[in-house]
């Protein structure tokens, strides 16, 4: 299982991002797959979710901002933010749990400057 995480940058505030994650090594849809993050001193948070069947959710910090979507056939995840804030600022992983273990792509690194 390899999930591939790419897309971060620096941006301004208001800016707007898409990263991508690329898994590989298991049936795509068959899982939930999220995307999380993590700032500086502050613990992991969970973002946004697509679950097999297409649920979508979002933590109430994204919500109206950041849409989170999939290509089967590619095996991509997407997460579209717009309206970034300085508070968006993090390293951004994808995860998905097959069973009772969680893989993590390597993250990607997301600045918003003020």
């Amino acid at each position: 299982v390899q999930l591939q995480a790419s897309g971060g940058g620096v941006v301004r505030t208001g800016g707007s991002l898409t990263l991508s994650c690329k898994v590989s090594g298991f049936t795509f849809d068959d899982y939930s797959i999220g995307w999380f993050r993590q700032a500086p001193g502050k613990e992991r948070e969970l973002v946004a979710t697509i679950t097999s069947g297409g649920r979508i959710d979002y933590s109430d910090s994204v919500k109206g901002r950041f849409t989170i979507s999939r290509d089967i056939v590619k095996s991509e995840v997407y997460l579209q933010m717009n309206s970034l804030k300085p508070e968006d600022t993090a390293v951004y992983y994808c995860r998905v749990r097959i069973g009772s273990l969680a893989y993590w792509g390597q993250g990607t690194q997301v600045t918003v400057s003020s």
